[in-house]
């Protein structure tokens, strides 16, 4: 068998498994810890404390915004949902309001939602602006704390900020440091307010926070989540190799 043929199956096989480890992994990398994985964390509140900061500017991609910082503020918390302002379905942060500051949004639990581990028993999602809880059962809602949990819509224009930022996966448990803030976009009109309460629903009631600071303290399901990066990489790897082999091996010759 030449030596075009053996490494086109070799190829074809390593793809293969690479696949199904790539599939299998998937399924599982972002199932939320168990409470005791987050035990020697902080559950305690966010810390919010009067703002000494006038207003600022920043510019991202040649646009200009206006920040007016409102609170200090500190949050420790897992993530339980996020969003990207760049994802194929949002046509409104970059396209329509030219928002490139807010970069992710992070939905957190913590407090007594984390050590209850109630997050585990609930269906939690973003959409472009807001996080969802949903749950079955009634008593799931009578013991999820709506004050011990927010959707966060991040700001930061800071490459290292927004390298620590995108790299936070649901599970983590995460600190971050910054200003609930007020934002602008005078070019275009763009505005953006922020809750300064965690007893607060509906619209409006979102945290709008501008980082000065992001850290990821505990990495969920590291060993799954590095295996998921591996095999995909080697999906497709193999998968380019074995077509290739395709159209340079010579003609008539396969033989399977």
């Amino acid at each position: 068998m030449p030596l075009s043929a053996r490494l086109e199956k070799l190829f074809k096989w390593i793809f293969l498994v690479s696949l199904t480890v790539t599939i299998a992994t998937g399924l599982y990398k972002d199932v939320f810890p168990d409470p005791a994985f987050y035990a020697s964390t902080d559950l305690g509140d966010p810390v919010q404390t009067p703002a000494d900061r006038d207003a600022f500017s920043v510019n991202v991609n040649d646009q200009t915004y206006v920040i007016t910082p409102q609170f200090d503020y500190e949050l420790e918390g897992m993530v339980v949902s996020l969003h990207d302002s760049d994802s194929f379905t949002d046509i409104t942060h970059f396209q329509s309001w030219k928002d490139f500051i807010n970069l992710r949004d992070l939905c957190v639990v913590w407090g007594e939602n984390l050590r209850s581990g109630i997050y585990q028993r609930m269906e939690i999602d973003n959409d472009s602006w807001t996080c969802w809880f949903r749950w079955s059962d009634p008593q799931i809602g009578r013991q999820f704390r709506l004050d011990q949990a927010s959707n966060n819509h991040l700001l930061t224009e800071r490459p290292e900020i927004q390298a620590a930022l995108l790299s936070a996966e649901p599970g983590d448990y995460i600190r971050l440091r910054g200003m609930l803030v007020e934002y602008a976009n005078p070019a275009n009109g763009f505005r953006r307010g922020t809750s300064t309460t965690r007893t607060d629903t509906g619209n409006g009631a979102c945290e709008t926070i501008y980082l000065t600071d992001f850290r990821i303290m505990q990495k969920a399901n590291p060993g799954l989540r590095k295996l998921y990066r591996v095999s995909w990489w080697v999906a497709v790897i193999s998968l380019s190799a074995f077509v290739i082999l395709l159209f340079i091996a010579p003609p008539g010759r396969r033989v399977h």
